[in-house]
């Protein structure tokens, strides 16, 4: 089991590959008054805020931190799966942070509600609850997720049109009700989560840029300022 740990300004956060194909498992414990903002990355998340089960849309910029702080646990769905899961279109839940029983019967969120506050491990117990409902509803568009795939190795949004045999039009409608938001937003998203690993690995700034499939550092700055709301100095200083 892979397993990934950070730990910044007080903030611990861990996270692990799911049972669910494509997902991870997360903690997060934030102390008092301590920004942990959450940077848009294309995926859907269910969360456990300590009391509440809540869901996460899929993000177009930096969330701020919920709250003052404290623990948190989710697991975050890889782009395009969480709309089968869930029953609601991505776009509906764009840049929204939502109860879960706005999405559900209210019974069994309780129930669901119960089973997690009573958990040892809150995350692993909402790992179960994603489990659960996977196994009873249909599996996610395998057109949309295979576009995702493409665009988070880097592949431009005309030949991830291509490759899955979407005109324009037809790729932007099932892009919104897969990812939220239509495929160059998610393009985009995509490639500053690539840019960002890479200069987490050590990479200066000009050649995680291009290696991320910006055209140079400019670049890259200016999709950080839009989509994160801070510089590259400021985000990794933080960090």
């Amino acid at each position: 089991m892979s397993v990934h740990e950070t730990s910044a300004m007080g903030v611990s956060y861990e996270e692990r590959a799911s049972r669910l194909d494509g997902a991870k498992v997360w903690t997060v414990t934030v102390p008092p008054g301590t920004a942990h903002p959450v940077l848009p990355d294309g995926c859907m998340d269910l969360l456990w805020s300590g009391d509440r089960l809540l869901v996460a849309g899929p993000d177009t910029h930096a969330e701020p931190p919920a709250g003052t702080g404290g623990a948190w646990a989710g697991v975050r769905f890889a782009p395009g799966t969480a709309p089968a899961l869930l029953g609601v279109p991505a776009h509906e839940l764009r840049d929204r942070r939502v109860p879960l029983a706005a999405l559900w019967p209210g019974a069994p969120v309780r129930e669901l509600t119960e089973r997690v506050a009573e958990a040892d491990d809150p995350a692993t117990a909402l790992e179960d609850i994603a489990l659960d409902r996977a196994a009873g509803t249909g599996p996610p568009d395998p057109v949309m997720r295979s576009v995702a795939a493409r665009l988070e190795a880097g592949a431009t949004v005309a030949d991830a049109a291509g490759t899955a045999g979407l005109g324009a039009r037809q790729l932007h409608r099932r892009s919104l009700a897969a990812f939220g938001y239509g495929p160059k937003t998610l393009a985009r998203v995509l490639r500053l989560q690539r840019a960002l690993a890479l200069v987490r690995s050590g990479l200066p700034y000009a050649d995680a840029a291009l290696a991320a499939g910006c055209a140079d550092q400019a670049h890259l700055a200016r999709d950080m300022r839009d989509l994160a709301g801070t510089t590259l100095t400021a985000y990794f200083g933080r960090a």
